[in-house]
């Protein structure tokens, strides 16, 4: 092992600059070249490869977004794409790679560790939606403004006596609503792995009026339903007037957080480490201060479901 590639790939995540930052700095530390590969796959089918450098990654640590760039690629989804980006690989003398991404990208990787060539996965998703992993790059800080922007909203909120809808990230996983939800204070939280009530929602904003409370926060993952229509709905079950938030791609956005930093430095270390020791098809995560790897296979083989328990917290404390 000479030379390292690593790519970020998918939907863009806080911290994944920390972790470029990381895997760079410990390789060179240990004698390794490293190879930047932009815009992900489609840049890798491409050659789009530059050669990296201490000086490449200064200033990067607090920066969202990824240095990297990263795109969606069509071609790599081919057999035939999957074997160009070996030979762009072995082109380049690339002898490892690093994949920084989601289950999309983690899948991606799978295919190329099938073919033979070296690879390890670096988990960077503000969904937190891989299974085996505690946290992914990304979701502290996702979950950090949706707090802030509940405390935002609440304030109108409270100030006109209104419904506020706030929904959030998270199509088939809602941890990003249920966390930010416990965190911020909110009266209801929808997610779609433990189903919905409208009836029951409408009730309960209603049970709360009726005791003084003035507003009612709800937040909604985004994979529930839409939520200018559920907002109607509630509108008309509960005859107060509502209003919607989209908080959208800012969750995306903006300095990472200390914990992300600190996990996505942990994560690259790691990563050069298992290359090193010349073992592939492995997925990087953490339970509790532990850093673990698993098959990336049994990675992408599962989907997160939110903790009962913290769902039935968040329905105690919100009454």
């Amino acid at each position: 092992m000479k030379r390292i590639g690593v790519l970020t790939s998918g939907g863009d995540a806080p911290g994944m600059n920390a972790a470029i930052r990381a895997v760079v700095r410990v390789a060179m530390y240990k004698g390794l070249k490293v190879s930047g590969i932009n815009r992900g796959y489609q840049g890798l089918i491409e050659g789009d490869i530059v050669d990296m450098d201490l000086a490449s990654v200064g200033d990067i640590i607090h920066r969202g977004g990824t240095k990297l760039r990263t795109a969606r690629s069509m071609e790599f989804m081919k057999e035939e794409g999957q074997k160009r980006a070996v030979e762009i690989l072995k082109m380049f003398e690339i002898d490892g790679l690093v994949v920084i991404g989601g289950d999309g990208s983690f899948t991606g990787a799978l295919k190329l560790h099938n073919l033979g060539f070296p690879v390890v996965c670096i988990p960077g998703t503000i969904d937190n939606d891989l299974w085996y992993t505690d946290n992914t790059i990304g979701f502290d800080t996702a979950l950090n403004t949706v707090v802030s922007a509940i405390g935002n909203i609440r304030d109108t909120s409270s100030s006109h006596g209104r419904i506020n809808i706030i929904e959030v990230m998270g199509r088939e996983c809602g941890d990003i609503a249920l966390h930010s939800g416990i965190a911020g204070g909110a009266d209801s939280i929808i997610v779609p792995e433990f189903g919905f009530n409208i009836d029951k929602t409408a009730k309960t904003i209603i049970e709360g009026k009726n005791r003084g409370k003035l507003h009612h926060i709800v937040i909604l993952a985004e994979g529930v339903g839409r939520p200018y229509e559920i907002a109607d709905v509630i509108e008309h079950k509960t005859q107060m007037e509502t209003r919607v938030t989209v908080i959208g791609h800012l969750q995306r956005g903006g300095t990472p957080t200390a914990y992300d930093r600190i996990l996505a430095s942990q994560f690259g270390e790691k990563a050069v480490n298992l290359l090193l020791e010349e073992k592939s098809g492995l997925a990087i995560g953490n339970k509790g201060a532990e850093i673990i790897c698993v098959n990336i296979e049994d990675a992408i083989s599962k989907k997160e479901m939110p903790k009962k328990t913290l769902y039935e917290l968040a329905n105690i404390l919100s009454k």
